[in-house]
């Protein structure tokens, strides 16, 4: 049997995050942030919604950047002492090395910084990879929305609602 190390030498892309950069997004990283958004989700977010979310106060978004592209984002809104992620992406190419989790775990230590005390966040029932990050960070499933997401067919699907405290 060979060991890891061996195994990541043979294979560097597979095993490694390269250099990552969990960084704040700002308003210039609209476009990006659409693209990737779009690249994931059924109803991807078009970039006025993003500069809307991004000129807000109450926003805090952080993307990915992995050498000069962006490869993934989180961005969620506050409201006292709670806040709520609106969406997290990581381009589908990146998928299942980690990046989604260094990305949750800055933000949410961003948040907690911040003296938030509770994060919520939706996902869609079935979305097991992400209900699974969600889970190996803490969160915990609170309630469900019935019928609450739409898939490219037009079947309605759950959407699961979770929490976390962060304080």
């Amino acid at each position: 049997m060979r060991c890891p190390a061996f195994l990541a030498s043979l294979f560097p892309k597979f095993f490694s995050h390269g250099h990552a950069v969990v960084e704040p997004a700002g308003l210039r990283d609209a476009p990006h942030l659409a693209r990737l958004h779009q690249a994931s989700f059924h109803r991807g977010w078009g970039v006025d919604e993003f500069e809307q979310i991004l000129i807000e106060r109450n926003a805090l978004a952080h993307r990915l950047r992995l050498g000069g592209s962006i490869i993934g984002f989180i961005v969620s809104r506050t409201a006292a002492d709670e806040a709520e992620i609106l969406s997290v992406a990581v381009a589908p190419k990146y998928r299942g090395r980690g990046f989604s989790r260094d990305l949750l775990r800055t933000h949410l230590g961003h948040l907690a910084g911040r003296g938030l005390k509770t994060v919520f966040l939706e996902v869609e029932e079935n979305n097991r990879p992400a209900r699974a990050l969600y889970e190996r960070a803490g969160f915990r499933t609170v309630g469900r929305r019935e019928r609450y997401y739409k898939d490219s067919s037009g079947q309605e699907l759950n959407a699961i609602v979770m929490r976390r405290d962060l304080l």
